[in-house]
């Protein structure tokens, strides 16, 4: 019989799904009309920041930027090496094949040289997953990592699941799995953006890692009730909403880089990223915010969002109607 992960699919993981399906419709659409090139390289280098400050690397932007033009930083060898490994991957990135066992040992090889002796290799020890001085996982055992990392590649090569929860769920396993001695982390989210390049190009320069380093316990806490729960649901809900707003995010960044009225990026973003498809009024979008000043809402995050083409009212043609409403614009 062959291997099926367990995970169930929730209401809230196809919502999710559909938010993302609709959302880098509108990205794609964006990157087509400009030249992103220089918005690519900033993502990429947010996307290796947060990975590596998830693992404790402390390198700002600034100083990854400084690598990757061939500057001089002052930082610890380590960190250095670790942001050039990760610059590496990132160009061999489009060369692999996400259900490919030697391509997966070949990644690893390019994040890990210099940093560990068992690079582009299996573990050969058992290993736990810490929280403080507390082992909250123990991964399975050394002798068992080939046979289970085979099984679950073959799934991700055979899924005819959506590559949103695909990528999810074979990123939960992976770290259930833990193959490798050290890198687990880095490489299980690489991984899972390999598999959503593979559905969509664009996911190469969408930065999750960042989000998921600015809510690094809620990532743990989502991998914990999934291994607790034996069901990676939490796991996949988790990373789905991290993915939406990395998306939500980068289209503001982009609306931003083209539209003259916009002249705070973050605060449109920040009032994008919080709403769903529901329509709002005025006054529930500025609870969500927890602004209480009408004039500076509208001023500073209502109307550049509607500029940027970003939100649209629901009933256009009478901005000050008393029944007036506004949801995130329609494809």
């Amino acid at each position: 019989m062959k291997y099926q992960p367990p995970y169930t699919i929730t209401s809230k993981i196809i919502h999710l799904v559909a938010q993302i399906s609709e959302s880098i419709g509108r990205l794609t659409v964006l990157t087509q009309i400009q030249d992103g090139l220089k918005l690519r390289k900033a993502n990429r280098i947010r996307t290796i920041q947060g990975s590596l400050a998830i693992e404790g690397n402390t390198l700002s932007e600034e100083q990854i930027t400084a690598i990757l033009n061939g500057k001089p930083v002052i930082a610890s060898p380590k960190e250095v090496q670790e942001v050039r490994n990760a610059i590496k991957a990132y160009e061999a990135f489009q060369q692999w094949k996400p259900s490919s066992g030697q391509d997966l040992l070949q990644a690893h090889q390019i994040l890990m040289t210099g940093l560990i002796d068992e690079v582009g290799q299996f573990r050969h020890g058992g290993v736990g997953v810490m929280s403080g001085d507390r082992v909250v996982h123990m991964a399975p055992p050394a002798n068992q990592v080939n046979r289970l990392i085979g099984e679950l590649l073959q799934w991700l090569d055979e899924s005819p699941e959506h590559p949103l929860i695909k990528s999810s769920v074979f990123h939960y396993e992976f770290e259930f799995i833990h193959p490798f001695a050290d890198g687990n982390g880095r490489m299980g989210r690489l991984w899972q953006t390999l598999i959503l390049s593979q559905w969509n190009p664009i996911f190469v320069n969408i930065p999750v890692d960042s989000l998921i380093y600015q809510n690094q316990k809620a990532y743990y806490d989502a991998l914990q009730a999934s291994t607790d729960q034996t069901d990676s649901a939490p796991f996949i809900e988790f990373i789905l909403q991290m993915i939406l707003v990395a998306i939500l995010s980068s289209t503001v960044t982009d609306q931003a880089s083209d539209q003259a009225g916009v002249q705070d990026s973050d605060q449109v973003k920040r009032l994008v990223t919080l709403m769903d498809k529901h329509e709002y009024t005025l006054a529930e979008l500025m609870s969500l915010l927890g602004l209480s000043h009408r004039a500076t809402f509208q001023k500073n995050y209502l109307n550049p969002a509607i500029e940027a083409g970003l939100i649209e009212r629901t009933i256009p043609d009478k901005p000050k109607s008393p029944k007036q409403k506004y949801r995130l614009k329609r494809i």
